[in-house]
């Protein structure tokens, strides 16, 4: 069931978020890891949130801002499974999701993003905080 996320959920929205991270971006180094976890729940307000819960748990979510995905994370535990796919459609249909911003070196994310009908429209060196991940943009 996809849902509105609430403040109530921004502690499990990080354990989501870590669980995810520490299991396809292998290639980020421990001390931007420690960054972004602090960052992150600063960009929750910003972004219009919608979670994935299966059996009454959180466990998948989605912020999007301007038709952009800004953020999608599915727990380990739960990937492989369609739900990234049932995000990006509801975000698709009633957020407009257009395109993403996606880590080049994150090749599971880019290959489900080109799965589902994005293609690669450009490339950054840099990471949006200035950091040496480059970055694919997106979009359908």
């Amino acid at each position: 069931m996809i849902r509105a996320i609430t403040t109530a959920d921004y502690s499990q929205l990080m354990k989501i978020w870590e669980s995810a991270v520490l299991n396809t971006h292998d290639f980020l180094k421990e001390e931007d890891f420690k960054y972004y976890k602090e960052q992150i729940p600063g960009y929750f307000e910003h972004v219009t949130l919608a979670g994935f819960e299966a059996d009454g748990i959180l466990v998948g979510f989605m912020g999007v801002a301007e038709g952009n995905l800004e953020m999608l994370f599915i727990h380990n535990d739960y990937r492989g499974q369609g739900i990234g796919k049932k995000l990006i459609q509801h975000g698709t249909y009633h957020l407009q999701v257009t395109k993403v911003d996606v880590n080049e070196q994150n090749i599971q994310a880019v290959e489900f993003y080109k799965h589902i009908g994005f293609n690669v429209l450009g490339r950054s060196e840099l990471d949006g905080q200035g950091k040496e991940y480059p970055i694919l943009h997106m979009g359908l």
